[in-house]
């Protein structure tokens, strides 16, 4: 096979150690290999850096193990090319599985051109992405404390979540803090009601009611501390994600027109895919990618199944958020797209098909710079306007009529 790069460089990370391979011309006009291995500390990889660049290495390769790559490609990233590789792409022949042979199986794939780089956004971007993801996982561990909240609740024989919707808003609060303080009155506690909750005074008061103890006030009062001061930390990240997106603004607003997208989906979206779609080429691309889009497995001339590929999970849970809100918007071609696929599909079939619509739609708006044009509602009869009308005038001559149509002025 032809030799792609001449001098290269294959990666074996692991947490504490690197086997490397340098694979360069040698004296006699074949390929020649050296291996070295190296610690992980700063030390250790300013040490292979030296090695990689007195070899003359232009391009270096790695297998995405985990978050053990990221030091790794922060040293080497400044001398040579960094192709960070999926590993399923990179996987040895069986029985070969050691840390040596599969820096050389690397290298030697390297030269040849055989690897294919991951996506990896520039720095600004991986840092705005770092703390949309961390936000995120705040977000989940204070909907796992408000479960708890609730389960303590019921099990003091409190039915306030009967009652209220969110047992974390202003009168759900009230009336646990007031439990933990020490008062246990039914018609006290119903009263802490406000807004329009005010309404439900009776079924406040018998839900009120229960077998709330000094027990359950000990780990009432520790779950709404911590909730408080996720809520505070939750604050904090989306203050300094505000800041990280300024120099993205324009690219952020062209992204809150597409349907379903708001704030927080700009700011995801922005932070998972960056605002250059050159390193994509096309939307296909971005959205099998993302994992959006039907896979391919097919033998002897038969679709075998079409299920999607693994992707990026959390730009994949993104746009599925967003989907579910494009769908609610009415007269939108997200709507139609959802109500045609689902009756034959179901559901969640028809629920990615929205989100790879709104997948592409980002590609172009973000390619193009332009905001999202609406389709309509109407978009699949106006395509198919003859198949249209032949299907509800035979359904309407099924039915007995005896139908003629005339044109509209």
């Amino acid at each position: 096979m032809r030799v792609m790069y001449e001098r290269c460089c294959g990666l074996d990370v692991h947490k504490a150690r690197i086997t490397a391979c340098v694979r360069v011309p040698g004296p006699d006009g074949n390929r020649s290999s050296e291996v070295r291995t190296f610690g992980t500390t700063t030390s250790d990889l300013l040490r292979l850096m030296d090695w990689v660049m007195e070899s003359g290495c232009t391009h270096v390769a790695m297998e995405s193990t985990g978050i053990y790559w990221r030091p790794v490609f922060n040293i080497l990233d400044e001398v040579a090319v960094v192709l960070l590789v999926n590993a399923r792409d990179a996987k040895n022949l069986p029985g070969r599985k050691t840390d040596v042979k599969d820096c050389e199986w690397i290298a030697e794939m390297l030269e040849h051109g055989l690897l294919r780089s991951s996506f990896i956004p520039p720095e600004p971007i991986r840092d705005l992405r770092d703390l949309t993801r961390y936000r995120k996982s705040l977000i989940g561990v204070r909907a796992d404390e408000v479960n708890r909240l609730q389960k303590v609740l019921e099990t003091a024989n409190i039915k306030l979540t009967s009652v209220v919707t969110d047992v974390t808003g202003t009168s759900g609060r009230s009336m646990v803090r007031a439990l933990i303080a020490g008062e246990r009155d039914p018609i006290r506690l119903s009263r802490l009601a406000r807004g329009s909750l005010r309404k439900k005074h009776d079924a406040l008061e018998a839900a009120m009611a229960g077998r709330f103890r000094d027990h359950h006030g000990f780990i009432a009062n520790q779950i709404l501390d911590h909730i408080e001061q996720l809520e505070e930390h939750i604050s904090e990240c989306g203050r300094r994600i505000e800041e990280c997106l300024r120099p993205f603004s324009e690219s952020q607003d062209l992204l809150k027109t597409l349907p379903g997208v708001r704030q927080r989906g700009s700011e995801g979206i922005v932070a998972e895919v960056g605002v250059d779609m050159t390193c994509f080429g096309f939307a296909g691309r971005l959205a099998s990618w993302s994992g959006l889009c039907p896979g391919n497995n097919e033998s002897g001339g038969k679709r075998l199944s079409g299920r999607t590929r693994a992707g990026n999970p959390w730009l994949k849970t993104l746009m599925v958020e967003c989907a579910w809100a494009a769908i609610r918007v009415k007269d939108s071609y997200c709507s139609a797209l959802f109500r045609r696929i689902a009756r034959r599909r179901g559901p969640k079939r028809a629920i990615l098909a929205v989100a790879h619509h709104l997948i592409v739609s980002v590609f172009y708006v973000l390619a193009k710079r332009e905001p999202y044009r609406e389709l309509g509602a109407n978009y699949f009869d106006k395509i198919a306007g003859e198949a249209v009308k032949k299907h509800h005038i035979r359904r309407l001559e099924a039915l007995g009529f005896h139908v003629t149509l005339s044109a509209a002025a």
